[in-house]
């Protein structure tokens, strides 16, 4: 096995005892669920569209850009358990890395647990996995880029490169992968992050509502391109309490997408029927006082819904979430302007919208006084 300095760091720029695991971005998200075709159905109708097949595990890979989804379609092993267990859920994530073997070893030096896929891993028997969130995968994968596609050894569908020109709605980027935890557990995981792939915490958030909070923790990898929010509640009510008990644990609350032009990427998934989460009017209403260099249509921002936040010495970034989707987990849709931020106004937000529902469903109470 080469050493951690001379494998592990795929951009000479960034010192390997920056980036000691050498990570180098996302490569998917793992589904699994007791309806599988519907999950798939689903995707399609985000606009993704299906490329490949595992002929070991039977599990399709689903792709749009740069973004890989995988689905488990006869869940066993892992994939079952975590079914049983969550319904439909997300079970498994992957970091690409320049040497998934070494930077496993290291990883588990670091702290890390191996995880026992038990042959129900999305990719079988031999790959270098993890334990993540709530007993889900964690995945180490160096068939990437130049190097080649970790998809090369599967089954591929025929003419899914016409069929994902045709179907894309302008998603190309997995941007971050939030993660909803227990209380007293959002350190140990910024921990975990911290202590084995070096992540440091970019952003933190207390955020209130009439009733509610949480904090969340904001983490980013050295390279820069994975991003992990933390949330947890600081009350018996909060959404994020709500999601645990729906969910039957901590996971993978929401995943956000990249576009470069939010207005045609949420127009085109509207027309497709895909919902997204209100916003209270109001929001819209202060656009042009809290944000008054902007530049956008606010008329067809409060038309889809959109939220804008930033300043102009950090630049802009839009975002929208959609309605659950799976089980609990949603998916937000962004477009960064040159902000890498989160965006705490949208965070408030979102977290003001979620909690009127709540309201609404009578999930929490509110004293009129």
């Amino acid at each position: 096995m080469t050493t951690a300095a001379t494998t592990l760091t795929p951009d000479a720029t960034i010192p390997a005892a920056e980036n000691p695991l050498g990570v180098d971005g996302f490569e998917f998200v793992e589904f699994t669920g007791p309806e599988p075709e519907a999950m798939i159905r689903q995707l399609e109708t985000m606009g993704f569209v299906q490329t490949h097949v595992n002929p070991k595990t039977n599990v399709v890979r689903l792709k749009q850009g740069d973004i890989s989804f995988l689905v488990h379609r006869t869940p066993t092993g892992q994939a079952g358990e975590f079914a049983r267990e969550h319904g439909p859920s997300a079970n498994g994530m992957a970091f690409r890395v320049n040497d998934a073997k070494a930077a496993y070893d290291s990883a588990v030096a670091r702290g890390a647990h191996p995880a026992e896929a038990h042959g129900g891993g999305a990719l079988g028997e031999g790959a270098w996995v993890l334990r993540g969130i709530g007993g889900s995968l964690l995945y180490l994968i160096d068939a990437y880029g130049e190097t080649g596609s970790l998809y090369d050894a599967w089954d591929e569908i025929e003419g899914w490169e016409e069929e994902e020109r045709k179907n894309n709605v302008g998603l190309h980027l997995l941007d971050h992968l939030t993660h909803n935890v227990k209380r007293g557990q959002m350190r140990t995981w910024s921990g975990f992050y911290g202590d084995v792939f070096a992540f440091e915490e970019q952003k933190y958030f207390d955020i209130k509502g009439k009733a509610t909070g949480l904090f969340s923790q904001a983490m980013i990898a050295p390279d820069k391109a994975i991003r992990i929010p933390l949330n947890e509640s600081q009350d018996d009510n909060s959404q994020i309490e709500e999601f645990l008990k729906r969910y039957n644990g901590e996971g993978i609350q929401h995943i956000a997408l990249a576009t470069d032009d939010i207005f045609a990427t949420v127009e085109a998934m509207r027309e497709r029927g895909v919902e997204f989460q209100d916003t209270i009017e109001t929001y819209f209403e202060l656009i042009d006082k809290r944000l008054p260099n902007h530049g956008h249509d606010v008329e067809r921002m409060r038309k889809n819904r959109i939220l804008i936040d930033g300043s102009d010495e950090e630049g802009l970034l839009l975002q929208i979430f959609t309605t659950d989707v799976f089980g609990p987990i949603f998916f937000e849709i962004i477009q960064r302007k040159g902000n890498e931020g989160f965006g705490n106004g949208n965070f408030q937000a979102l977290f003001d919208s979620i909690e009127l529902d709540q309201i609404r469903r009578g999930v929490i109470k509110v004293d009129a006084h």
